[in-house]
């Protein structure tokens, strides 16, 4: 039986992602080496990170004056990262969900921080509007994309400070403009490879100009001097990742897997909204995320949770179980994941819906 990966991370990868590293694992650029073993320093590896580098310029359109690093401690290292390479006095942040909420508490060891709007109060259902962001903040921090909760930014804020954007779940998905952001970073294991290491893409003159001392290892420009190499990278997670940028280009980029996420997410939200069985989790159409569709038992049929999940696992239906603090459902369908596997859960769930 065909399996359908719908887990938020790690992740759905695209199949020749996992058929190239599965080769490098045994026989790396034709070393007779693992790419797990060989020197990072080797020529055979600089080649696969100056290609991801330059790839990830080419795909989002990175402008110059901005460096692109591939370094290690998730995202979770950049809630603190961020802020003490860029943070002077005070910080600006969106708060959308668990993630933003351990971002703005990292941030806090370095000054103070504003929290411009929270959707806290009702358990993170919506995407805050019309907030005001004070303009002697050194930037305002924002997760595009929220995995627990199933929202998304629309589009990103207009403000006249920089910007930091924690892009996790959502990198590569659409076009993003990055000359409006300072910072951008992602970890690997949902839209572009195994965890292990973290996409950040940084503006060059945004460094340097605290006077805090900043330790070597969590200094933006020590990373940018050593072109990622300055510890040993995460060879394994960094090819895997150079094969999904190949991926994304030979597919058409990014408005190309904007265009077939915008189709794979509606044909789903759509059933969510016709089987009377479900309910997004999201009722404001724009705030639902492309990435993440979160739903539960609509109240008639709360009772059904439980064998609903299991109908849908016995039919192959992998890690649709939703987040503890949200319950119900989530169909996380990144990039690599298939329009098939769409149709096959949405068929699942009409079949389903007749048993009643």
């Amino acid at each position: 039986m065909k399996k359908h990966n719908f887990y938020a991370g790690p992740s759905i990868l695209p199949e020749i992602t996992k058929e190239k590293t599965a080769e490098a694992i045994m026989n790396f650029a034709d070393t007779g080496l693992s790419v797990m073993e060989v020197s990072h320093r080797s020529k055979e590896f600089v080649a696969v990170m100056d290609e991801a580098q330059a790839l990830v310029k080419e795909l989002l359109k990175v402008p110059d004056g901005y460096s692109v690093l591939f370094i290690q401690g998730g995202a979770s290292l950049q809630f603190l990262m961020a802020p003490f390479n860029l943070m002077n006095k005070k910080a600006a942040y969106l708060n959308t969900g668990a993630w933003s909420k351990k971002a703005i508490k990292e941030a806090k060891f370095f000054g103070e921080v504003v929290e411009v709007a929270s959707s806290a109060d009702a358990n993170y259902n919506y995407i805050p509007k019309n907030y005001h962001v004070p303009a002697d903040a050194s930037y305002l921090h924002i997760t595009t994309n929220n995995t627990i909760y199933g929202t998304q930014l629309s589009t990103m804020p207009e403000v006249d400070i920089p910007l930091i954007g924690d892009m996790s779940s959502d990198i590569f998905s659409r076009p993003v403009d990055v000359a409006k952001f300072d910072v951008i970073y992602a970890g690997a294991q949902k839209n572009l490879g195994p965890a292990g290491t973290t996409l950040i893409i940084v503006k060059n003159d945004a460094l340097n100009k605290l006077e805090r001392p900043i330790p070597t290892l969590l200094n933006y420009q020590t990373h940018i001097d050593k072109g990622s190499m300055f510890n040993t990278p995460a060879t394994l997670p960094v090819f895997a990742s150079l094969q999904t940028l190949r991926w994304l280009k030979e597919n058409g980029g990014i408005d190309a897997m904007e265009k077939t996420n915008i189709e794979k997410a509606g044909i789903l939200y759509d059933e969510l909204d016709r089987n009377k069985l479900f309910t997004s989790t999201v009722p404001n159409q724009d705030d639902r995320s492309k990435m993440n569709v979160t739903f539960v038992m609509t109240p008639d049929y709360a009772e059904l949770e439980k064998d609903f999940l299991d109908f849908a696992t016995a039919k192959g239906m992998v890690g649709i179980k939703g987040h503890r603090s949200v319950g119900g459902f989530r169909a996380s369908i990144y990039n690599a994941m298939p329009i098939a596997s769409i149709k096959a859960l949405i068929a699942v769930m009409q079949e389903f819906e007749k048993r009643d």
